[in-house]
C-alpha cells in the first residue's frame, strides 16, 4: 500500500487505500502539522484543492483523495451510496493513521464532512463546508426527471474524458441515482437534524449565483436554509459569503476557505490527530 516505509506522518506519501470492494487514490503531505481533509464534489477530484493547499502552506498536513471511481487511478465499486462516501472517511484516516482531523468539504462533500463530524464528534477538530450541506427540500419528481435527463444528455460525451480523470467511470444512470440520493438527504428533514446536533465548530464559506443544472434564483433560494441553521446551533457560522458561483469558489475564493480552515482550528481545544 505505501511507497516508503517511514510512519505515516514522516513525509509525504502517494498510494491506494484499498476499501470494501475497491481502492482510493490517496495524497497525504505528511508533517506534524494539524491533519486537514479535503472531501471532494461529487464529480470531481483531489486537484481541485490545490490553491486551497497552497494558500495554507506546508504548515498543515494535507490529506486528498479521489473517491470511488473519480479521478485516475480509484477503482469501481458496486457501492458508490452517500454511507459509502462516509465510511470512505474513515478508511483513509485510518490508513493514513490520523485519529483526529479537520475535515474541508466543498459540495457533495459538505454533505460528507457534515455527517461524519456529527458522528465523530471526539474525533472532528471541526469542519468547513463550502457551498454545500444546505437543508432544503429541492427535490421533487420534476426535479428527478430533470437530473436523469441532464446526465444522459451528458452521456455521449463524459467517456471521452474519463482517461484524464475529469469525469467519473460510472454511468448515466449512477450519477443521476447519486445525484437523486443527494437531493433526499438535503431535505429539511433530514438534514436538518445533522446539523443541529454537530458539537463542534463549523464554519460555511458560502458561493453565489448558479450551480450546474440549477436554474434562475433557486441556488440563492437553498442557501438561505442557513439563516435558520445558525439560529439554532451556535457551533455553526458563515465565515464568508464570496462572489463566485458554486464551481468556481475553489478556484477564486481559495483564501476565504483558507481563513475559514484557520479560523475553524484556533477553536479547537482537543488536540491534534
Amino acid at each position: 500500500m505505501t511507497k516508503n516505509a517511514m510512519s505515516p506522518a514522516d513525509s509525504k506519501w502517494t498510494g491506494m487505500v484499498p476499501i470494501d470492494d475497491t481502492a482510493l487514490a490517496v495524497t497525504d503531505t505528511g508533517g506534524l502539522g494539524i491533519p486537514v481533509l479535503y472531501l471532494n464534489g461529487q464529480f470531481a477530484t483531489q486537484g481541485y484543492w490545490r490553491r486551497v493547499i497552497a494558500e495554507l502552506g506546508a504548515g498543515w498536513r494535507h490529506i486528498t483523495y479521489d473517491e470511488r471511481a473519480r479521478g485516475k487511478k480509484s477503482k469501481r465499486s458496486a457501492d458508490y451510496s452517500f454511507e459509502a462516501a462516509v465510511r470512505d472517511v474513515d478508511a483513509v484516516l485510518a490508513a493514513r493513521g490520523v485519529d483526529r482531523a479537520l475535515v474541508v468539504g466543498w459540495s457533495y462533500g459538505a454533505f460528507v464532512g457534515a455527517h461524519w463530524a456529527d458522528r465523530h464528534p471526539d474525533r472532528a477538530l471541526g469542519a468547513v463546508l463550502v457551498d454545500g450541506a444546505f437543508p432544503y427540500d429541492w427535490l421533487d419528481e420534476a426535479m428527478e426527471r430533470r437530473i436523469r435527463k441532464m446526465f444522459r444528455r451528458m452521456g455521449w460525451f463524459t467517456p471521452l474524458l474519463r482517461p484524464t480523470g475529469l469525469t467519473p467511470r460510472m454511468t448515466a444512470d449512477q450519477q443521476a441515482d447519486s445525484n437523486i440520493e443527494l437531493g433526499r438527504l438535503s431535505r429539511e428533514r433530514e438534514l436538518g437534524p445533522v446539523l443541529d446536533s454537530i458539537t463542534v465548530p463549523v464554519r460555511y464559506v458560502v458561493a453565489s449565483g448558479t450551480s450546474l443544472g440549477s436554474r434562475g434564483d433557486e441556488q440563492e433560494r437553498i442557501r438561505t436554509s442557513l439563516d435558520a441553521v445558525t439560529a439554532r446551533n451556535a457551533n455553526i457560522r458563515v465565515a464568508a459569503k464570496v462572489a463566485s458561483n458554486h464551481g468556481a469558489i475553489l478556484k477564486r475564493d481559495f483564501a476565504a476557505i483558507a481563513e475559514a480552515v484557520r479560523e475553524v482550528s484556533a477553536l479547537d481545544h482537543g488536540g491534534r490527530g
